[in-house]
């Protein structure tokens, strides 16, 4: 809270050495995020950029997990799409606007196709490097003991990446939480994106701007601890004591 109230009150000071500057206060910030939620907008532009979020991060996260579970365990398979992933991985996702549009047109399911791309890539990657890092003994005990791959999976593979999974999903969402933000910027018109060009397009309301900052910023923070508290699950904290 302190860090918070230095930089508030730097922000403050700043503004007040450049009084020409378009960069509004701490409290017309303030007061312009009151006038989003006495309008009904802040409300609705949050659930609308999370349900994007929502629904692109969980779609990539039931893909990117089960292919880079069966990638890890297969040498053949990583080696055959480990270079397209590699090819494709390093595209930012906003370049596949034009095509996200071409396909889906402007709404909801382009941003939530940006989002998945974005996610999906990085967290079949964090997955397939996962499983690689795995004891190979453990793999060989679960064998040795008649397992099936199924049971193999569940039992021995699941709990062995689980640490280093949940990780990779708390970074890949903050990614996602990103790409959301730019989509809406071009391809939706709703949604926390959207409210930034909104607001510096009509009539340059640069403290609408900034609280649209503000707000992303915040929402940030609370998906990360969302993340946080997964890591402090029971059955994450056995994955880490067994490494």
């Amino acid at each position: 809270m302190l860090g918070i109230a230095v930089a508030v009150a730097a922000w403050q000071l700043a503004v007040a050495a450049s009084p020409r500057t378009l960069v509004p206060t701490p409290w017309q910030t303030l007061r312009a995020i009151g006038e989003l939620a006495e309008k009904g907008l802040l409300v609705r532009y949050v659930v609308a950029s999370l349900f994007r979020v929502t629904w692109g991060y969980l779609a990539a996260v039931a893909v990117a997990v089960p292919a880079g579970v069966t990638l890890g365990l297969s040498r053949r398979g990583d080696s055959a799409v480990n270079p397209i992933l590699q090819i494709l991985r390093p595209i930012s996702p906003l370049a596949w606007i034009p095509i996200g549009i071409l396909w889906f047109g402007v709404g909801d399911a382009a941003a939530i196709f940006l989002i998945f791309l974005a996610s999906v890539l990085p967290l079949t990657t964090a997955t397939v490097e996962a499983v690689h890092n795995l004891e190979g003994v453990h793999l060989a005990a679960g064998r040795n003991f008649g397992l099936s791959h199924a049971e193999l999976v569940r039992s021995v593979v699941v709990p062995g990446i689980l640490p280093q999974l949940i990780v990779a999903m708390r970074i890949t969402l903050g990614i996602a939480w990103l790409v959301v933000v730019a989509a809406e910027m071009i391809a939706v018109n709703s949604g926390l994106g959207f409210l930034i060009v909104d607001a510096r397009n009509a009539g340059n309301r640069y403290d609408l701007v900034v609280a649209g900052m503000v707000l992303i910023g915040l929402i940030g923070i609370g998906l990360d601890l969302l993340m946080r508290r997964l890591e402090r699950l029971p059955s994450v904290r056995w994955g880490y004591a067994a490494e």
